[in-house]
């Protein structure tokens, strides 16, 4: 017996994970070499302490996984969450647990193996970097090709165009476009210019001076005045009646702007990005937009893509929404089952992107914990159900595509140079030859 308790602790010394035990107090029994190692503490110095003070975890106080298993007998797989080490640093880990019996069956404490997952959160934030600029994510190669651009945009100073249908993200990408340039330290000012009536969007935009009409009871400065040394976002511009049209066509021409009641022009130094989900370029043969404001605001164009054209973004971007709740919310949601993913993949997303965002916000609110499931989703997407089948394989085929596409694509790039493809995917080169072999994608030699 003694043999094999020895040899047990032989196996626990040699693994990579950490593990330790505790008795019925929560003070420490056991800790073996890797949890020395993944939390800078001695053995010695583990030992007999309470297991919070020693891994500040910050699951110790609420979510503890080792108390949920000593209160329930189940034990825990794979549970995420940090611990900080020694240093103060935060180190992500998993946990699993377990219940210590006795002989005769008598529970006397707890095991806890956690994984110090450090190497993997920093590949996926250095391969989540390759479909981020600013706060703009994707996979997508339509948006990957204005990511590739959009730094060069926001250095100039030209008007840029952004096209694309409601709920794609137009706004977001004017921020970016704003916080990467050299007026990113300036104001951003947003204006919709199909919310206001041509009177008050006239008012909002020149701002008016006191007794410029009845209620004009002092002066007020208008966007393009606090927008000074920015930039100014002009929402819905196709809205823009003409009266107004002829005013901003002035602005872009001379730099000026002269508020309502005044007498003299105002010299102003403002940026101009345009959005519309309109085609402009009908409404000027149509006489509904003017065509020399067309032109001018025309300078760059950029055209976003509807999320049924980019759905390889979709588990991106469902991701990115469920980690943005996750703080906001403060509810242990842990991810979206297949079934779920699956639903979302196959419907249309006639909102886009901002619709997208709601389902997983009001996921959020159904869901009490754990995964998001079918039942937290919308009727609109669960009545798509009898006409798909829902299978777990579904996930992973869309992976496994979205990653074949991916290799081919760097492959291109690095005209097929499978070191310089491997560098850039973040892989060794052995595992990109398997890959390439599991896809069945043909061998090229470098050129």
């Amino acid at each position: 017996m003694k043999k094999i308790l020895l040899d047990a602790e032989s196996i626990l010394e040699s693994i990579s994970d950490g593990v330790f035990t505790v008795d019925k107090n929560w003070r420490i029994t056991y800790f073996n070499r890797a949890a020395e190692e993944i939390t800078g503490i001695k053995k010695q110095d583990a030992l007999g302490r309470l297991c919070a003070e020693v891994f500040r975890s910050n699951m110790c106080e609420t979510e503890c996984a080792l108390r949920q298993t000593l209160k329930t007998g189940k034990p825990i797989i794979g549970k995420s969450g940090y611990i900080i080490d020694f240093e103060g640093n935060k180190i992500p880990i998993s946990v699993s647990t377990a219940v210590l019996k006795d002989e005769k069956g008598n529970i006397i404490g707890g095991a806890e193996t956690f994984r110090d997952l450090s190497e993997l959160e920093s590949l996926r934030q250095e391969l989540q970097g390759r479909y981020r600029v600013g706060n703009l994510i994707s996979r997508s190669p339509k948006m990957q090709q204005i990511f590739e651009i959009l730094p060069a945009i926001a250095e100039s100073s030209s008007t840029v165009l952004i096209l694309g249908e409601t709920g794609t993200g137009k706004e977001l990408i004017a921020r970016t476009i704003h916080q990467l340039s050299p007026r990113q330290k300036q104001p951003f000012v947003a204006i919709n210019c199909g919310a206001l009536p041509e009177n008050l969007l006239e008012a909002e935009l020149f701002g008016y001076k006191k007794g410029a009409f009845t209620g004009a009871t002092k002066d007020k400065l208008g966007r393009f005045v606090l927008a000074h040394k920015g930039t100014l976002f002009l929402d819905e511009v196709a809205e823009m009646p003409l009266s107004i049209q002829v005013k901003l066509l002035r602005v872009l021409q001379d730099k000026t702007i002269e508020p309502l009641g005044s007498t003299s022009s105002k010299k102003i130094d403002v940026r101009i990005l345009a959005a519309t989900n309109r085609n402009l370029k009908e409404m000027v043969e149509k006489k509904e937009f003017r065509e020399d404001l067309y032109y001018r605001l025309n300078v760059i164009r950029l055209e976003l893509p509807p999320l049924r054209e980019r759905k390889e973004d979709i588990p991106l971007l469902i991701e990115h929404f469920i980690q943005r709740y996750k703080k906001l919310e403060q509810k242990p949601i842990t991810g979206i089952s297949a079934e779920a993913i699956s639903l979302l993949l196959a419907y249309h997303w006639p909102g886009n992107i901002r619709e997208l965002e709601n389902v997983i916000e009001r996921a959020f609110i159904l869901c009490p914990k754990g995964e998001i499931n079918t039942q937290h989703l919308p009727e609109e997407i669960l009545s798509l159900a009898p006409k798909i089948k829902i299978k777990q394989q579904n996930l992973k085929q869309n992976k496994e595509q979205i990653e074949k596409e991916l290799i081919l694509k760097t492959l291109k790039k690095h005209n097929y140079n499978k070191i310089a493809t491997a560098k850039e995917l973040g892989i060794h080169k052995t595992t990109l030859f398997r890959k390439l072999k599991k896809f069945n994608i043909p061998y090229h030699p470098t050129k």
